[in-house]
């Protein structure tokens, strides 16, 4: 019999009004954040939108996966710079229009300072690519993905 799956639970509890919310990250340690969005959708631009917060988390992600991955090489890294943007239809989220509300496409550009060599910096991406959580889940919805990564020397 296969030994159980191991999970670890990720909680978020949200309270909020109209289209604004305060989120609060169960744990150890709390970690309050706040979610706004545009005024053409209703908000006042007062917080981050939760795309915009999808989009970080796609950045962030990767740079917490690729360390991990890299510590796994015996590489060492730099810099992180990432520059990530993802393009939508608001018709459907805000007109009510048919189609789908998901972005259409996302494009993600990092340069990232490190020692690997050509071959090292292909497997790098790769695997981070392929352990990233939020990158997987952002494949897997179906829409247009590129990830364009580009090795810098170390500083």
């Amino acid at each position: 019999m296969a030994a159980a799956k191991k999970t670890v639970p990720f909680v978020v509890d949200a309270r909020g009004s109209g289209v604004a919310q305060t989120l609060t990250v169960s744990g150890e340690n709390q970690h309050v954040f706040h979610a706004d969005t545009y005024p053409s959708f209703g908000g006042d631009d007062a917080h981050p939108s939760p795309l915009s917060y999808v989009l970080g988390a796609l950045t962030s992600c990767n740079q917490v996966t690729g360390s991990i991955v890299a510590k796994d090489l015996g590489l060492t890294l730099g810099t992180w710079t990432f520059h990530v943007q993802g393009d939508l239809d608001p018709s459907v989220i805000g007109a009510g229009a048919e189609g789908n509300a998901n972005f259409d496409r996302i494009a993600l550009r990092l340069e990232l300072q490190t020692d690997a060599d050509a071959e090292q910096f292909a497997r790098l991406k790769a695997e981070t690519e392929r352990r990233c959580p939020v990158t997987q889940m952002v494949k897997r919805s179906g829409l247009e993905f590129t990830s364009d990564w580009s090795a810098a020397p170390l500083a």
